[in-house]
C-alpha cells in the first residue's frame, strides 16, 4: 500500500502529522511516520482507542485562513447518508457516510465542502458526542 498523508487528532487534543499504509479501519492499531522523521524510520505504532479522528488530506499545511463549509452547496456528487458529527470537543464536522455503525470503532465521513483539506475522515467513534442525519 502506498503511504498517505494523515493528520492523526487524538481525543487528548495531540495533533500529529505524517504517512501511514497500514491503516484500515477494522484495525485497532497502524503505523505512522512523523513529517520530520527519517524517511528510513518505521514510524511509530498508533492505537486507534486513543484518537479522535484520522484526517486523510491533501497537503499538511492547508489553508488556516479557509472556513470551511457546513452544507453541500456545490457537491452535487456527494454519495451516501448525510450527516452532521459533534465530537465531544465541541468541533463540527459535514458530510457524507457510506457506513455509519455508532456500534463500530468508527467509520468515513467525506467532507461536504469539496474545497476542503480532507479528502476524507475516519471518525472515531468514542469520541462523537452527538451525531444527525441532514
Amino acid at each position: 500500500m502506498e503511504p498517505v498523508k494523515v493528520i492523526m487528532r487524538y481525543a487528548n487534543g495531540r495533533l500529529i502529522k505524517g504517512y501511514t499504509n497500514d491503516f484500515f479501519p477494522n484495525k485497532p492499531q497502524f503505523h505512522i511516520r512523523p513529517v520530520d522523521a527519517n524517511p528510513k524510520d518505521a514510524g511509530m505504532l498508533v492505537f486507534v482507542k486513543e484518537l479522535k479522528a484520522v484526517f486523510f488530506v491533501k497537503d499538511f499545511s492547508g489553508n488556516p485562513a479557509y472556513n470551511e463549509k457546513k452544507d453541500f452547496t456545490g457537491n452535487p456528487q456527494s454519495v451516501g447518508r448525510k450527516m452532521e458529527v459533534t465530537f465531544s470537543d465541541g468541533e463540527v464536522l459535514v458530510g457524507s457516510t457510506m457506513g455509519h455503525d455508532p456500534k463500530r470503532p468508527g467509520f468515513f465521513l467525506y467532507p461536504a465542502d469539496p474545497e476542503s483539506n480532507a479528502l476524507r475522515v475516519f471518525v472515531i467513534s468514542a469520541a462523537v458526542s452527538r451525531f444527525r442525519y441532514l
